[in-house]
């Protein structure tokens, strides 16, 4: 992860200093030698941090306490430099325009330095804790009537290895879970960051959760053994380790399969395709497998973990699902105002979507990430409540 974004990384962290010294700093007679020494040592200890983490083989670190702490620096030494220096370089360039001599650029950077350091501090600590339950009905005129008012708990991105050696954020979830009552529990993928020893510490706490109609789940993207630099028989086992620590805590993995769910002579299909997302993520979806001998009559709630393969996928098969459930954005892990990132990198990145045509998306934000950090985007469980359209 660090590798992919290492040049920007680095022009993150020095162009402010760079500018800072050409715009201000040089002039001034306190700055040389031990000055100059004390006021670069924090951007270039970032950049060796930064360095270092890139050259390891794997996509991301392994302890999470590294990566938090690298987040939580970024936040005070780095942040509120890069939002000072934009801001005061956009009020300089405004003076030359209007040949002003009152830069207001500096006041605003100042204050958006402060607001954004305090909103990574914030994001990267308090912001990943507690759980937010998000209540949604959906409506269907092809639910069988003995399924009216069946409710389903989704969860998805727990992303594991990033809570370390803790357990309380995954012990609130599974009460959060369990006090629902659901009918049916749902997770959609992202069980681990990078491999399944991520796992040992909190299988005995995802066992508790527990539905009527059971556990379901499909793999995410980050379950796959492609983030960790391994020969061939290390990521088969690693691939074969997440299946089997899933089965073992008593949920039905759905790899491109399906499973009724009955009640008296009423029945709907739960499908799971695994991971079919955009590249360079795996794609190993099957539909064709995950829905082989449905009928076209039949009620299908089909779980994926990228919501792309809702429109380039699920929606151009025919019989096709109701109900997509669906998690992989995390909703952008950050939100200001109702805006976030992952609208512009996602066409269906939160909530409800529908084509036009009795079909449906549902896309969780999710619980964790794999850099620690939410702001504005609580994690959630979702209730989901079905029932028969109204006409």
């Amino acid at each position: 992860m660090i590798a992919r974004i290492l040049l920007l990384l680095l022009a993150v962290i020095l162009l402010p200093d760079v500018y800072f010294h050409y715009r201000y700093l040089r002039r001034k007679r306190w700055y040389h030698s031990f000055a100059v020494l004390l006021w670069w040592l924090p951007a270039v200890a970032m950049a060796v941090f930064a360095l270092t983490l890139s050259a390891g083989d794997d996509f991301a670190p392994h302890d999470a306490v590294i990566l938090r702490g690298f987040l939580l620096l970024m936040g005070i030494l780095v942040v509120p430099k890069v939002l000072y220096a934009l801001c005061s370089f956009i009020g300089f360039l405004f003076c030359r325009m209007t040949r002003s001599h009152r830069n207001w650029g500096n006041l605003v950077g100042f204050l958006a330095a402060i607001a954004g350091m305090l909103v990574m501090i914030y994001g990267s600590t308090l912001g990943m804790n507690g759980i937010r339950v998000n209540e949604v009905s959906y409506a269907s005129p092809s639910l069988p009537k003995a399924f009216e008012g069946y409710r389903i708990a989704l969860f998805s991105d727990l992303h594991l290895g990033t809570y370390g050696q803790d357990t309380q954020q995954v012990e609130k979830l599974v009460t959060t879970v369990n006090d629902l009552k659901p009918d049916m529990i749902c997770f959609v993928g992202d069980l681990q960051n990078m491999q399944p020893t991520e796992l040992d510490i909190f299988q005995s706490v995802l066992s508790r959760l527990q539905a009527p109609d059971g556990v379901f789940s499909v793999l995410g993207n980050h379950d796959y053994p492609v983030y960790i630099k391994a020969d061939f028989a290390t990521e088969a086992l690693n691939e074969n380790l997440i299946k089997s620590k899933q089965r073992s805590m008593g949920w039905r993995l759905l790899l491109n399969e399906r499973q009724a769910i009955k009640r008296g002579n009423d029945s709907i299909i739960v499908a799971g395709m695994e991971n079919m997302g955009k590249k360079p993520h795996p794609q190993k979806g099957d539909i064709e497998k995950a829905l082989e001998g449905v009928s076209s009559n039949a009620f299908v709630l089909m779980l994926q973990h990228d919501p792309s393969a809702w429109r380039n996928t699920i929606l151009t098969h025919e019989p096709t699902a109701q109900l997509t459930l669906s998690g992989h954005t995390h909703g952008g892990q950050f939100s200001l105002f109702g805006w976030s990132p992952a609208s512009i990198t996602h066409r269906e990145w939160r909530g409800m979507y529908d084509d036009g045509q009795g079909h449906s998306l549902f896309v969780t934000t999710g619980i964790g990430g794999l850099a620690p950090f939410r702001f504005g985007m609580k994690p959630e469980v979702v209730v989901l409540t079905l029932t028969a359209s109204q006409e």
